[in-house]
């Protein structure tokens, strides 16, 4: 998965400006986040996945805190095993 600064790193002024807006916020506020003086809020995070379809996660937005605030997104310990069924 990318970071937010891989991913708008090779996007210009206008379209950094445009993802940021469809985002719900400011390029300014991205900047800051890239470089860690602000941490994105958790409708922030859903926004920059839906928006990046996918190359962002709310895992590697908030490493620290992803699994309290989406505990769904965790990977099942044991994926569902589905039944044999029997062929006469």
């Amino acid at each position: 998965m990318k970071t937010l600064k891989q991913y708008t790193s090779d996007m210009s002024n206008a379209e950094r400006r445009e993802f940021a807006e469809r985002c719900g916020t400011t390029w300014p506020f991205l900047r800051n986040v890239i470089y860690g003086t602000r941490k994105p809020g958790e409708k922030l995070c859903v926004q920059l996945e839906l928006q990046s379809g996918g190359c962002l996660t709310r895992q590697t937005l908030r490493p620290e805190d992803w699994l309290e605030i989406w505990p769904e997104l965790a990977e099942p310990a044991h994926p569902p095993q589905q039944e044999e069924t029997a062929h006469d």
